[in-house]
């Protein structure tokens, strides 16, 4: 086969995790080009909401001050029984550890629009109506065959991801199978658009009502969600009559000022692929794992696994690293993703529960075990292990991003590069890590919150990679050498 190539990388499925991964790489002298099957932008809701980590990540591609205005960020996310009482209450500081409210509500389309603008704007190939088909891989790349506009043609590229959603062609074309965690609940989604809220709460909210199990939340500017569990007998024909839907709604007082924008029939469930790469060619987002919504972390996990494997990519392009580094994607994104779905099945079963007595005895345990101080979910999840990391304090992290009294965030001085920061200055020579003394002048309005984590650390130095998780912690030399040491590894770990 030639190995002249059209793309470094090539994206198939062009949803929010396919942007994010095509505007990172590129961004990080990545030629990319993305595909993507329908000619159309998908122009109704999907996603509901992202967290600050996700705005972090949009920030580092430079679109989170245009995504910022089109959300919503909600006072708290709470779960109530039927008559009202609070079982678990999540508040949303408006500004959290890494710089940007813990939680946003979202309009996907416009999210999906900037995100698009910002793909031209950089120079990614962007490539709609064009149908991946199949794809035959060498030592040097792969070569894809495409149908544009019902014209067959090829691809050659030295990387593909498929970000190409739960139903992947790409998956299903390297015959890798999923795992599936047995949780399946069917679930009425509407999506609407009220011009007066009147008296409608402007939080997210799941009510646990074993009658009817609801899932109601404001979203951005005049649109609303409900989503209502269909129980066993119900089809999704009836739940999507018009008649029941006005049914559905009463309680809310709102049937005569809505408009729905959207209802459709969802399968909530929980599944992970066995295998992220195979070769040249590696999963992302729903086509790697899905979730259930409840933890509102399907998209986030996605846009992290972009933010994962674009500076791997970049890195490996450059020949700042060997391919093996790739290995340390599903070792590092796996138990991360499966972390989350943990949460989200937990928080469903709590919301799922159909049997009344059953649920009044939820509800009293739950209400005394919070009147305590406990809660028994919680939305904090794991660090990173294993991979591409040392074994050192803090490793895996996700460093934090103090925002300064001006209103500066700490990520502004980074670009996307690899970052050490030490306590006294540093001889930056020969390492394409960007690197920093706490006494930099740059540094000093953030100096003080770093002073404090590198003293918690009991490290001198930090080394951040461009995803913005801890490499290690110690001295800098020995972080410059482990950073040098890990991308050269030819055998993956």
């Amino acid at each position: 086969m030639t190995s002249d190539f059209d793309c470094d990388l090539l994206v198939v499925g062009l949803g929010p995790v396919g942007a994010v991964l095509a505007a990172l790489a590129q961004s990080q002298g990545v030629s990319v080009i993305v595909v993507e099957r329908s000619p159309t932008p998908f122009p109704l809701p999907r996603a509901a909401v992202f967290d600050h980590e996700i705005m972090r990540i949009f920030q580092m591609i430079g679109v989170a001050e245009r995504i910022a205005p089109l959300c919503r960020a909600p006072e708290r996310y709470q779960f109530h029984t039927a008559c009202g009482q609070v079982l678990l209450d999540f508040e949303n500081a408006k500004v959290g550890p890494f710089g940007w409210a813990e939680t946003y509500a979202l309009h996907q389309p416009a999210v999906e629009e900037v995100l698009r603008n910002r793909l031209y704007e950089l120079g990614v190939r962007v490539q709609t109506g064009v149908a991946f088909e199949r794809l035959v891989q060498d030592p040097d790349g792969v070569t894809v065959g495409v149908t544009d506009n019902g014209i067959s043609r090829e691809i050659r590229a030295r990387y593909l991801v498929g970000c190409d959603g739960s139903w992947s062609p790409v998956r299903e074309a390297l015959g890798i199978t999923l795992d599936d965690y047995n949780f399946d609940e069917p679930w009425l989604v509407l999506d609407t658009i009220i011009d007066e809220p009147g008296d409608l709460p402007i939080v997210c909210q799941q009510i646990c009502d074993p009658k009817r199990p609801v899932t109601h939340m404001a979203m951005s500017g005049k649109r609303f969600r409900w989503e209502f569990m269909i129980k066993p007998g119900e089809t999704a024909e009836d739940m999507l009559d018009e008649a029941r839907i006005r049914e559905l709604l009463a309680p809310w007082n709102c049937a005569d000022r809505i408009e729905i924008e959207r209802k459709a029939v969802y399968r909530f469930h929980a599944l992970v692929a066995k295998r992220w790469r195979d070769g040249r060619v590696l999963l992302a987002g729903d086509a790697a794992h899905q979730m259930p919504p409840f933890a509102g972390q399907g998209m986030c996990s996605g846009i992290r696994d972009s933010a994962n494997l674009a500076w791997k990519i970049a890195a490996i392009v450059r020949g700042d690293a060997e391919d093996a580094v790739l290995d340390s994607y599903q070792q590092e994104r796996e138990p991360h993703v499966r972390a989350i779905i943990g949460t989200a099945i937990a928080m469903g079963q709590i919301v799922c529960l159909l049997d009344e007595t059953a649920a009044a005895e939820r509800n009293r345990d739950m209400l005394a075990r919070k009147s305590s101080g406990a809660q028994d979910v919680s939305v904090l999840y794991p660090d990173l292990t294993g991979g591409h990391l040392t074994d050192t304090a803090c490793a895996g992290a996700l460093f934090p991003q103090p925002v300064s009294e001006d209103g500066e965030r700490l990520d502004s001085l980074f670009g996307l590069d690899a970052v050490l920061i030490a306590r006294s200055a540093i001889d930056p020579a020969g390492t394409s890590v960007r690197t920093f003394s706490l006494d930099s002048p740059e540094l000093r309005k953030f100096a003080e919150p770093i002073d404090v984590w590198l003293t918690k650390a009991g490290a001198d130095a930090v080394l951040i990679r461009p995803d913005r998780h801890v490499f290690g912690t110690g001295e800098t030399a020995a972080l410059l050498g482990a950073w040098t040491e890990l991308a050269h590894r030819k055998i993956a770990a």
